[in-house]
């Protein structure tokens, strides 16, 4: 069987589907990522043939931007989702796409929760449609924003419209994420059953190694928000400088740890570092609650301070912190002194790590992610 995965936007969007990818490939099914060309080498890197849906972009860093960061502001982070994902994106996309499942002509595409272009291009050419949830809270996606572009890109390929946007949810449902997390007010209901499972790099529980005296706090701002993130990684620093733990703060591949200058000993500064390496060891992990990053936490029965940027990072910071799992500062006005507070007050809290704890234990109890190509063989067949 051929089998298309399709996501848009950054990596985060493809890395709670590569998992289920890199099953189906070693099912011996034919895999193939649809993908904007700014990631085209990184999803090859991977090991999956990549078809871009749009030209490349320039390679090479990119530089820090310090303007300074506004307010978080949730409803702002879903009306450019909607402009972006539900209207640039989504024509982009249904049209390119379109090409491609002309072109290669898969039994089955397996798409990211946000996009939407290629569930338009799917229902045009009658190809069965799987989707994997990406917004871990469920909250950045608001039918009232999404459903009017929708509409105008279902019109431009000729299709009825959709009033119900029964396109969010049609077909199979697949959540890397515990259904837990979902907040109860999502505006979009999953059906029933929606599969969730384990994805391949989460972990199977808490922490393994034995606890000692020494605090270790591992601090990420993504690979996306990071670049644009201020001084935040400033002021994080400075707050960092007068915690008593061992500290190791990731400020990705395009900038440069010596720009920060000398660091206490405690604190080591890199551009990257793998989660894997890390979360196993830690106590505490300071981050912008993106989806993945805070899934992975919790994989490893670890407790957050959250400092959302955009996105679904409000959201997910705004659950978290109702289900007593994380603490959350304000990323545009944090003071180092608030963060030193901030840390240490998580890493003494030790009812936040139970229910750490407790999510970590629910997620190693979800099937593993081989679990979801018979379901997609299944489907498919059925279609």
């Amino acid at each position: 069987m051929r089998i298309l995965f399709t996501f848009i936007g950054g990596l985060g969007h493809f890395l709670p589907m590569e998992p289920v990818a890199r099953a189906a490939g070693a099912a011996r099914h034919e895999v193939a990522v649809a993908c904007s060309g700014g990631v085209v080498a990184r999803v090859e890197a991977a090991g999956f043939r990549a078809l871009a849906t749009s030209p490349p972009r320039p390679t090479g860093s990119r530089p820090r931007d310090l303007t300074p960061l506004p307010p978080v502001d949730a409803h702002a982070a879903e009306v450019e989702f909607a402009e972006n994902f539900a209207g640039k994106g989504a024509r982009r996309h249904a049209g390119a796409v379109r090409e491609h499942l002309g072109g290669w002509r898969p039994d089955l595409v397996v798409r990211d929760e946000a996009d939407f272009g290629s569930a338009v291009a799917a229902e045009v050419l009658g190809v069965p449609v799987a989707t994997v949830l990406v917004l871990a809270s469920g909250m950045l996606i608001r039918p009232e924003l999404v459903a009017e572009p929708l509409a105008a890109v279902r019109a431009e390929h000729g299709l009825a419209p959709d009033p119900d946007l029964s396109m969010l949810t049609r077909g199979l449902l697949l959540s890397p994420f515990p259904l837990s997390f979902r907040s109860p007010d999502s505006p979009v209901a999953l059906p029933e059953p929606t599969f969730a499972f384990r994805g391949g790099d989460l972990g199977t529980g808490p922490p393994r190694r034995a606890r000692d005296a020494t605090r270790r706090v591992y601090v990420t701002l993504g690979t996306v928000f990071n670049s644009g993130s201020g001084d935040l990684f400033e002021r994080l620093l400075a707050g960092l400088a007068g915690v008593d733990a061992e500290i190791v703060v990731t400020v990705g591949r395009d900038v440069d740890p010596a720009d920060f200058g000398p660091q206490p000993p405690h604190l080591r500064v890199e551009r990257f570092v793998p989660q894997a390496d890390l979360l196993p060891d830690s106590d505490l992990v300071v981050s912008h609650g993106g989806s993945g990053t805070l899934m992975a936490t919790l994989a490893h029965g670890l407790p957050s301070l959250l400092l959302p940027l955009g996105a679904d990072q409000p959201h997910n910071a705004a659950r978290a912190r109702e289900l007593g799992l994380a603490r959350t500062l304000d990323a545009a006005t944090a003071t180092p002194d608030e963060i030193r507070r901030g840390v240490e007050d998580a890493l003494h809290d030790q009812a936040a790590a139970r229910r750490a704890r407790a999510v970590a234990d629910e997620i190693s109890s979800l099937p593993g992610v081989e679990r979801v190509t018979p379901l997609l063989e299944a489907f498919a067949g059925a279609g």
